[in-house]
């Protein structure tokens, strides 16, 4: 479904308290206001979204998300894991504040309250220039699914509701709609799952190693990067960028070792939009492509 189909649901759920007391109360109003299965799942994406926010203290703790309790049988395990995860996500409600394993509780407890079928899915997520080029090793990250219609559809609620600024390191709360029912190939960009039952068919733990980084505002937009489709671009070489259905002029770039910021000199063929970008010998660190003033990608240039 479009932007345009969900926005009677967001318009509603904007003007619900920004306080609920519990899960509970929460799904109850979602059910009293909606009765299709994807209205309900976008009801409960957009109230978290907009009231929680991303704890950088407690991931800074390096505590951020990590479960720890002993157990004797995997019975015992998958028991004492459902009852943490009941708890945190009443705890991420009051707060209104926690890490992705908060976000993922609480989206799976009030989608399974107002009758989802859902499921939290751990996996390695691509978030920092420096993952560029390295293979998924351990979970670092957890998402959401909801099944609609007998279909999987991936949610990742927590960078649904903002970011970190790269200027500030502080979150900055701002709606993403990207990664709601998200197309698996897209969602694949960044996040690798544990369990290979989740893949989009032939895709590999060595391809999401060597995919540049998009950021939430290119998994929300409409344009696609055709070229380069490597994330590890040569120095000391003209590297020519293909985008397809770009409407904005406004392209920019930059390179970390100088910090210049650089127009892009737009030529269209059709629906593609192309621009050179000269990497001189000396270049390092890492290219980063800017649509209207947001970072959309970013490239690791390789050391001569």
């Amino acid at each position: 479904m479009s932007a345009q189909d969900f926005a009677s649901v967001d318009s509603k759920v904007s003007a619900y308290p920004n306080n609920f007391a519990s899960p509970e109360k929460l799904a109850d109003r979602i059910n009293s206001d909606f009765t299709s299965d994807i209205e309900k799942a976008r009801a409960v994406y957009t109230w978290i979204a907009k009231n929680v926010r991303y704890d950088l203290v407690e991931l800074r703790s390096n505590q951020g998300g990590k479960v720890a309790f002993s157990y004797r049988t995997p019975e015992e395990k998958e028991r004492k894991l459902q009852q943490y995860n009941l708890e945190l996500a009443s705890r991420t409600l009051k707060s209104k504040k926690g890490v992705c394993r908060g976000y993922t509780a609480l989206y799976d407890r009030v989608a399974k309250l107002v009758g989802l079928e859902a499921i939290a899915i751990p996996g390695t997520s691509k978030s920092h220039p420096t993952h560029i080029g390295k293979l998924p090793t351990s979970a670092d990250h957890i998402w959401n699914a909801v099944r609609i219609d007998g279909k999987w559809q991936m949610i990742d609620v927590t960078w649904g509701s903002g970011s970190v600024s790269t200027a500030t390191g502080k979150f900055v709360n701002k709606f993403n709609e990207g990664y709601f029912f998200t197309d698996p190939n897209l969602f694949f960009l960044n996040h690798f799952p544990d369990e290979p039952k989740w893949l989009p068919a032939d895709k590999t733990a060595e391809e999401f190693a060597s995919l540049p980084l998009f950021s939430g505002e290119y998994i929300e937009a409409d344009f696609r990067i055709a070229f380069p489709k490597s994330g590890t671009l040569p120095n000391n070489h003209v590297i020519p960028f293909k985008i397809e259905n770009l409407r904005s002029d406004k392209v920019a770039y930059a390179v970390s070792s100088d910090g210049k910021i650089r127009f892009a000199q737009l030529t269209r063929k059709g629906n593609v939009a192309e621009f050179e970008v000269a990497l001189e010998k000396g270049a390092s660190g890492f290219l980063t492509i800017f649509v209207d003033q947001e970072s959309v990608a970013t490239y690791r240039i390789r050391k001569s």
